[in-house]
């Protein structure tokens, strides 16, 4: 099974940014956690992070030819890109929404998800461990489809 993990702008500063809010681990820690995670499922995954919208696009677009399902944080495009939305709309490839923070506890802006409701399922406000858990729940998810 092939899994693209798809992280949008600013996770590169995992480690540095808002410590008090998501923590002191870094992009690098988490992707090395996820792999481990991986291998023992046998999972095979891509890695990926950008800033850019026109690009996460683009990685969403390419991935019924690279995955069979995705763990996706688009971070503030969560709230904002109808782009990214369309883009999923588009390909029907399952994914998991994965947010290190809690963002229904968060301001205003940041309690709507544009993709939650295409997601497979949520995780949100357990920091580094919730993408462990996202990946464990879509591999699930996928092999009950295939069977």
């Amino acid at each position: 099974m092939r899994v693209a993990v798809l992280n949008g702008p600013n996770l590169n500063l995992l480690g540095s940014r808002e410590p008090e809010l998501y923590g002191t681990e870094r992009l690098e820690d988490l992707e090395r956690t996820v792999r481990e995670r991986a291998v023992e499922l046998g999972v095979e995954i891509e890695w990926r992070q950008t800033n850019h919208e026109g690009e996460f696009v683009d990685l969403v677009q390419s991935l019924p030819a690279t995955a069979d399902g995705a763990v996706v944080n688009a971070a503030a495009f969560t709230h904002t890109s109808l782009a990214i939305r369309d883009a999923f709309l588009a390909v029907r490839v399952p994914f998991v929404e994965v947010h290190l923070s809690n963002i229904f506890a968060r301001e205003e802006q940041r309690r709507h998800s544009l993709l939650a409701d295409l997601a497979v399922g949520i995780v949100a406000g357990f920091g580094p461990r919730g993408y462990v858990w996202a990946l464990e729940a879509l591999v699930q998810h996928v092999e009950r489809s295939e069977s």
